[in-house]
């Protein structure tokens, strides 16, 4: 046994015992054992579908159990909701933020707790209570701002603070940086470090191996709902962490890069585009050509793939897949053959509530219609397939919401393998996704090329887009302003083009 697992159990502030969790047929936890000191940053690392995400719910009381314990400073705990965890002072910041974006920041914080005077809500005692808070944990934030109009970052110290104004002694964070920019996790790392040098604890869920060897203590790995081993983050490395994430040394991040199709015919032509945060685009995208587009958050990129779907409509610009029309609305855009996987499945792309074969099946419907019905065999036939190439697992009758996050989007790609389309637009695809299976999303990038689809794959990585993309294009306040190909292709070049200055000075 490692020597974090030799602890005595008076050293946790939290001791998890044989704990197991199942969703149906599928396997999430088996018998999970770790223990989680005070005062420090324990981070749960794996594959997507490995049961980190799943644990930590658990922790937190948004799950129960099916078997095993969790012992809370000595004493055996069993959470039937969120609530009756946050009584004992333990609270979960989920990847996507659960706040009401019609409200203030301080009311927020303080929602269901906000002090009263003769039945009423004290707004001034709220508002001194918002300010001690925020002047004790180092917040920077509003307390009149509503919460609708900040940034992801900025909502998620709202969560934090909540957390706080409830004296939450131990905060589960799921995944926090999948979804900000550089600056802003940078922020939250320093609001990581000042909860433990606060005395609090943090359960960090991540899949970033870099961000996990920076901020925590100890890590746990866990694979196919076991735990592998809990070390001290100071004798772990990427490589160790990925070998005991994946049973197995880590292969190349990117597949061979085929050649640039040349002289194929166009997939995707837009001419003189315009539409909100989109400014007089135009670009080509040739029969198996993958196309990455870069840019600074906010420059344009997800307006300009949303507009080009029909998701919110233009003002100017003619659109064609092939030869074909782009009529403006996303079911013309899928009968033409254009598909696209959004920034955020959870809001654009899937419907968690249905099974994974409805949510796959749903851009092929018209292929799988007769006399008006669905023919349930022939979609079992083929969703079972898509999903067999695209996830691993043909298990389709569970609702998506019950899948990871990593696996839910593996979902999206199983739907455009389906769909058989003849462009791609996919926004962050490998957002919230391990490294292992970000390989196998490569792998389909490039077989869907392979096979003449013109891909349009935007991404925050830079590292991402060079090595999957035969060409790059950048945009910049709305506008394309570079196009780079060959050796022109550097991230020197990307974030130059990208902040419109030099690249010293960008970074």
């Amino acid at each position: 046994m490692d020597p974090v697992s030799q602890a005595a159990d008076d050293q946790f502030v939290l001791d998890i015992r044989g704990l197991g969790k199942s969703f149906g047929a599928t396997r999430a936890l088996d018998d999970i054992s770790l223990g989680v000191r005070s005062a420090s940053v324990h981070a749960l690392v794996g594959e997507n579908g490995a049961g980190k995400s799943t644990l930590g719910k658990i922790i937190a009381g948004v799950y129960p159990p099916d078997q095993g314990e969790l012992v809370l400073r000595g004493s055996p705990v069993a959470f039937r909701s969120p609530r009756e965890a946050l009584a004992e002072g333990i609270a979960i910041v989920a990847q996507e933020v659960a706040l009401v974006p019609q409200r203030t920041v301080a009311e927020n914080v303080f929602l269901g707790a906000e002090p009263r005077r003769a039945g009423f809500v004290d707004g001034r005692t709220l508002l001194s209570r918002f300010e001690q808070l925020t002047a004790t944990s180092g917040f920077v934030l509003k307390a009149g701002a509503l919460v609708g109009r900040l940034s992801l970052a900025e909502q998620q110290q709202v969560e934090i603070l909540r957390a706080l104004a409830r004296d939450a002694q131990i905060i589960v964070l799921d995944e926090p940086s999948a979804s900000l920019s550089a600056k802003e996790v940078d922020r939250l790392h320093e609001i990581v470090r000042s909860l433990r040098a606060t005395g609090h604890t943090v359960v960090l869920v991540s899949h970033f191996l870099n961000e996990v060897l920076e901020l925590s203590d100890s890590v746990t790995t866990l694979r196919d709902g076991k735990v592998i081993r809990t070390a001290a983050t100071a004798a772990e490395t990427e490589a160790s962490l990925l070998s005991a994430m994946l049973g197995r040394p880590a292969s190349r991040a990117y597949p061979p890069k085929a050649e640039r199709p040349t002289d194929t015919p166009a997939a995707l032509t837009i001419e003189g585009l315009t539409a909100p945060g989109v400014r007089d685009v135009s670009l080509a995208i040739g029969q198996g050509e993958i196309v990455g587009l870069a840019g600074l958050i906010g420059a344009g990129r997800t307006e300009l793939a949303r507009a080009i779907y029909g998701a919110t409509p233009s003002s100017a610009g003619e659109l064609r897949a092939g030869e074909r029309p782009l009529a403006g609305s996303p079911v013309a855009s899928i009968r033409a053959g254009v598909l696209l996987i959004p920034e955020s499945r959870k809001d654009d792309g899937l419907l968690l509530r249905r099974s994974i074969r409805e949510n796959v099946s749903l851009a092929s419907l018209p292929s799988l219609l007769r006399f008006g019905f669905v023919r349930r065999g022939l979609e079992r036939e083929r969703v079972s397939d898509a999903v067999r190439k695209a996830a691993g697992a043909p298990i389709i009758d569970a609702p998506a919401g019950t899948l990871s996050g990593g696996n839910q989007q593996k979902l999206m790609f199983a739907r455009a393998l389906l769909a058989q389309p003849r462009v791609l637009i996919a926004d962050e695809p490998t957002r919230g996704v391990d490294v292992g299976a970000k390989r196998d999303l490569y792998e389909l990038l490039v077989q869907l090329a392979s096979g003449g689809v013109g891909i349009l794959l935007i991404s925050n990585e830079i590292e991402e887009i060079l090595g999957l993309a035969h060409r790059v294009l950048v945009m910049r306040a709305g506008r394309l302003v570079a196009e780079l190909t060959g050796d022109a292709m550097t991230e020197e070049a990307i974030l130059t083009a990208a902040f419109g200055t030099s690249a010293r000075s960008a970074a």
